[in-house]
């Protein structure tokens, strides 16, 4: 586990929030379905044994499940705290405190992966996602995998959410196409909702974009929370609708999961 990554505001934030996070989220009703729908896709993408790369892994919930079905792990973040709690679960040699702008470090030490993922918005505390894709065609085998799950930007669940709470000015924040302020546990740091046009032109030409997927369409976001999770049969109904409408309506999600291909040699652009 590296310590060498200087911390960037959103690091600072979750590093301010890792000692409860996990308990914090964890109990949620809401964060596990959507979960759960992220996980199916993951499975699918990536088979056993394949070694991957996570990006703003957190305190390593995911990263421990697909470690438990066979998949090979290195969790990165940029928060130093989060890398600690995830390092009790995956051990100290899967993790490295990294920036999501700072991976071309792993590409400089010669690293490769037969696929890479982020869950649960950590790109949407980068600003310019560019480097990135250039930093992931290097890492990223050719015929490799990756799965980008970022917030989706227009998202009713959330609007009524914060309408039915009186918290009009949050209704409409992820039309903003600017930096959006945020703050977590004390500690100022910025959002950027990404448009999918930015997304696949971020991750070009290294990579062929090969579909999206709403996660949380009506499965509600965390803002319904703790409401939505005294309802657990009510949740698991929409859970069952998300699985068919998913694909149709990513557009909508709370998140959206953004799937792509490393090209091959010789293939067209």
């Amino acid at each position: 586990m590296s310590v060498a990554a200087d911390l960037l505001p959103a690091g600072a934030a979750f590093d301010a929030i890792a000692g409860d996070f996990d308990a914090r989220f964890g109990a949620w009703r809401s964060v596990e379905a959507q979960r759960r729908a992220v996980r199916s896709q993951l499975l699918d993408l990536f088979p056993e044994g394949a070694r991957l790369l996570e990006m703003g892994g957190g305190t390593g919930i995911d990263a421990a499940w697909l470690a438990a079905r066979g998949r090979r792990i290195l969790l990165t973040d940029a928060s130093p705290a989060m890398v600690a709690e995830a390092a009790c679960k995956l051990g100290p040699e899967a993790t490295e405190v990294l920036a999501v702008e700072q991976l071309d470090r792993l590409a400089e030490r010669g690293e490769r992966f037969d696929g890479a993922f982020s869950n649960f918005a950590a790109l949407n505390c980068v600003s310019d996602l560019a480097p990135m894709g250039r930093s992931l065609a290097r890492l990223v085998r050719p015929g490799g995998h990756v799965a980008l799950v970022v917030f989706g930007c227009c998202c009713p669940g959330e609007m009524i959410t914060e309408a039915a709470r009186g918290r009009f000015r949050n209704m409409l924040r992820r039309g903003r196409t600017d930096d959006v302020p945020a703050s977590l546990g004390g500690q100022a740091f910025s959002v950027r909702y990404h448009r999918k046009r930015a997304i696949v032109a971020a991750m070009a030409p290294g990579f062929r974009y090969t579909g999206r997927s709403a996660i949380g369409l009506f499965v509600p976001p965390s803002a319904a929370e703790p409401w939505i999770s005294r309802h657990p049969r009510f949740l698991a109904g929409l859970e069952a609708i998300d699985r068919h409408a998913a694909r149709r309506l990513a557009l909508f999600g709370d998140h959206i999961l953004y799937r792509f291909e490393r090209r091959r040699d010789g293939d067209p652009a």
